[in-house]
Formats: structure tokens, sequence, C-alpha cells
């Protein structure tokens, strides 16, 4: 039976994620056991806090190098805001952390002026539109992606300081503004995707997320090997 392993470390909304799982019908298992994560066909990486706490969470429990296998296995792996955040090579919030370098970048902390010099308040809190990143042909969509579902200004909720800064923007799946800066909210590469938004707190457009991802896991055998055709790549 196709599973999602949804990893317990102690910082994220465990059981939201979940519920949103079995909206779509997607079986999921809430564990930090690492033969029960390995054994899985998808994995989703939650996380609600500060970068540097949960990558100490994540050694403490002996998952740093389980997650990292993983993704190397090719099966679908979800990472939702500090869980996206994670994702990336280095954070420097509070400090100075590396991550999981799964993506190549950094995390910094969102601006709090407007190229005006006036005030944006942070944390971002609240619903912002996300908009695909325009390919060589100035089209605007999110085909071929993780976020194929979802359309060209949908509105997603946010609650965030601190943003990713991928080194690869090929890897950029969406943006959104913070005031007048864009920063990037969802990424791909391969099968590794991640949200700065939390879809399961975006009502139906959200579920639309968790639907993909879905389909992307029964797409892929225990081992990684694909059995039909990707929703992503």
């Amino acid at each position: 039976m196709t599973t999602v392993a949804i990893v317990d470390y102690g910082l994220g909304n465990l059981f939201s994620i979940r519920n949103a799982c079995e909206n779509v019908a997607l079986p999921t298992i809430v564990t930090s056991d690492r033969s029960r994560i390995l054994d899985a066909n998808g994995l989703i990486l939650p996380g609600v806090g500060a970068f540097g706490d949960a990558m100490a969470s994540l050694q403490e429990r002996g998952l740093v190098d389980v997650i990292r296998e993983f993704a190397a296995s090719g099966r679908p792996l979800l990472g939702i805001c500090l869980g996206m955040q994670l994702l990336m090579s280095e954070s420097y919030e509070f400090g100075h952390h590396t991550g999981l370098n799964l993506i190549h970048g950094k995390v910094v902390h969102l601006p709090s002026r407007r190229s005006n010099g006036s005030d944006i308040k942070v944390p971002k809190v609240g619903w912002s539109s996300i908009s695909p990143v325009s390919d060589a042909l100035s089209r605007r969509s999110f085909a071929g992606t993780f976020l194929e579902p979802i359309n060209d200004g949908e509105y997603m909720y946010f609650v965030h300081s601190y943003h990713c800064v991928p080194v690869d923007q090929s890897t950029v799946v969406a943006t959104s503004m913070h005031g007048d800066y864009p920063f990037a909210c969802a990424v791909q590469k391969e099968r590794v995707y991640g949200c700065q938004f939390h879809p399961e707190k975006s009502g139906p457009r959200g579920l639309k997320i968790y639907q993909s991802f879905a389909a992307a896991v029964a797409q892929a055998s225990p081992h990684g090997h694909v059995l039909g055709a990707r929703c992503a790549a």
C-alpha cells in the first residue's frame, strides 16, 4: 500500500498535514523511525519554529542522514514552511546553521522596508498570491511542476519571517510578494519539492497540492523507480 511518512521531530503541524492527506485519500504515518521512513513511498517534512532548533532536533533523532538517503532514492519529498527552508544549504536565522543541502541555497530574513523606505510588517502572516516563474516563452503557468493544478494568482496562507534564496533559479517554481519584494515561495529539484506557504491551511486550493503530491507518490516504488508518467520532474 502506498504510504507517506510525515517526519515527527517535535516541530510542525503534524496532524493538520495528516488531515489534509486524508482529505485526498493519501495514507500517512507520523513517525521518527528510520526504517518506517525509508520504507515509505513519499515523505513530508513539516516545520514551525527556528531553523537551528529544527536541525538540532533532526540531528538528535538521527534523521538528517535518513532524510538525505530518502531524497537520494528519488522518491517524492515535500518540505512545508520551515520544512522547505531546511532543504537549503544554510540559514542565517539567529546565527549561521547548516541545512540538509538538498537544494543549494540560503535562508535569510525578509526585508522590513519597501524600496521607498516605508515599513513592511514582519513576520509575514496571512494570504498572498503566488505566481509561476515565466519560462523562455513568457508563458505563465505551473505546467510540468508539482503545482500544476494551481492557477497563476491563487492565494495561499503564509506565516514566516525568513525566506529561501536558491542558488539555481531554475529550482524556483513560484514567487510571492512581501510588500514590493518578490521571494521564492515554492521550489522543486527533481522529486524534492518545497512550499513556504501552508497548503493544509489554504483551503481547497491547498488540497490540490496534496493531490498532486499524492499522484507523484503513487508513481514511485519504495525504491524510487517510476511506475508511470511523472506529474513533475
